[in-house]
């Protein structure tokens, strides 16, 4: 066994015994079952690095844990699969890992899963580009249609144990002028409730191309903004929904979550990626299921916490039920992973639960049964993406 690996192996160990919260957070108490497991150690299964987690629970009660598998390093470019792992204990325990899309030296990530409410069925969106080719390239538009984003979508209807091949859906959601594109990362929404009942919901990012004569060459991220795609179909067709493009480079909306709300609107928070804006993260709400948005994106500074990073938003069941958010909780650093909740749709959030003082990045939660709420994240001692963790929480404690 590599030095490398023994060093993950002890990390991952390590992350399987509660540590101390830092105050001002409540107490956790131990679901029943387990506290956590670890599903992804980097280093091990022909795979460099694991990044990427997002997580949803089938009819049956399974948890499926996917990730992006990268093969040669952290880098968000290269030789990169979708893998998964399924636990049916409620996340204690997992079955082998395996390849959900292959990346055959190319890039396939960003999944974005979500299970279908009228047939049960697991719908996956995942995004694809050239492995030879980066996310600035691709911005500065330097790559061919072929080596460019491309969004694909899978289905498996027995439980996540298998499949069908990826689906070209590009012409449907990515419109010319769009360079960039990137689905979620982490779980997409099923509406459960109003006109627009058993829609599928997938947040999403893409960047324009900067219009001509203007002087924004090499500035190109002042041209992210948010959208999301969805589907009335279970997945079969996609339409592209709301989008915020403002590129006015005081806010830059990247790498979006949604939760749908109690009263039926969708609340949506995005990464603001180098805007001018002071904070880092950025909300709005579409009271249509995704179509348009009720007001541009704005700076949520109640989680001027968070870092410039991937979070994600759970919304648990009750009508007077918290809207939970995820995310490392130092401005300039990822680390020290905590559960933020709000009590008034997403206006404002109080910083619940931290779940360690280690480094941590992207993460997903999920409702893993009616008291225990999951979260999916990536963690480290060594670094931040030695292992993807699966904690268990109590949702009484929110």
């Amino acid at each position: 066994m590599t030095f490398l690996r023994r060093t993950l192996l002890a990390a991952a160990t390590a992350l399987l015994t509660p540590l101390p919260l830092t105050q001002p957070t409540q107490a956790a108490q131990v679901a029943p079952g387990c506290v956590s497991s670890v599903p992804y150690v980097s280093g091990t299964g022909g795979y460099d690095t694991y990044r990427i987690p997002a997580t949803v629970v089938t009819p049956r009660g399974t948890v499926l844990a996917f990730a992006e598998g990268r093969h040669h390093g952290a880098g968000d470019t290269g030789d990169i699969d979708v893998v998964l792992r399924r636990s049916t204990d409620g996340g204690c325990t997992w079955g082998p890992p395996r390849v959900v899309a292959a990346g055959h030296g190319n890039t396939r990530g960003n999944p974005a899963p979500v299970i279908d409410p009228r047939t049960g069925a697991v719908v996956l969106v995942t995004s694809y580009n050239s492995g030879a080719v980066t996310e600035a390239r691709i911005m500065r538009g330097e790559v061919t249609p072929a080596q460019s984003r491309r969004v694909f979508v899978q289905r498996s209807t027995d439980d996540g144990r298998g499949f069908t091949p990826p689906r070209d859906v590009t012409a449907q959601v990515k419109p010319k002028g769009w360079r960039w594109y990137a689905t979620g990362p982490g779980h997409a929404v099923a509406l459960t409730r109003g006109p627009h009942r058993g829609r599928l919901v997938v947040p999403a990012n893409h960047s324009a191309v900067p219009p001509a004569g203007s002087s924004d060459t090499g500035r190109e991220a002042r041209y992210y903004g948010a959208h999301a795609v969805y589907s009335d179909d279970g997945g079969r067709t996609w339409r592209l929904g709301l989008v915020d493009a403002s590129y006015d480079g005081v806010t830059n909306a990247n790498e979006s979550t949604a939760a749908q709300l109690p009263d039926g609107r969708l609340y949506f928070s995005s990464r603001d990626e180098n805007g001018t804006a002071p904070g880092n993260r950025l909300d709005t709400y579409s009271s249509d299921g995704a179509r348009t948005l009720d007001r541009p994106c704005a700076v949520q500074h109640t989680l001027d916490q968070v870092p410039v990073v991937h979070g994600s938003l759970l919304q648990l069941p009750g009508r007077r039920a918290p809207l939970l958010f995820s995310g490392p909780s130092v401005p300039t650093a990822r680390r020290s992973m905590t559960v933020w909740h709000s009590t008034d749709a997403g206006r404002t959030f109080t910083r619940a639960l931290t779940l360690s003082e280690h480094k941590a990045a992207y993460s997903d939660l999920v409702q893993v049964d009616g008291g225990t709420v999951g979260l999916l994240y990536e963690t480290g001692t060594a670094g931040t993406y030695d292992t993807i963790e699966f904690r268990r929480m109590r949702a009484a404690d929110f």
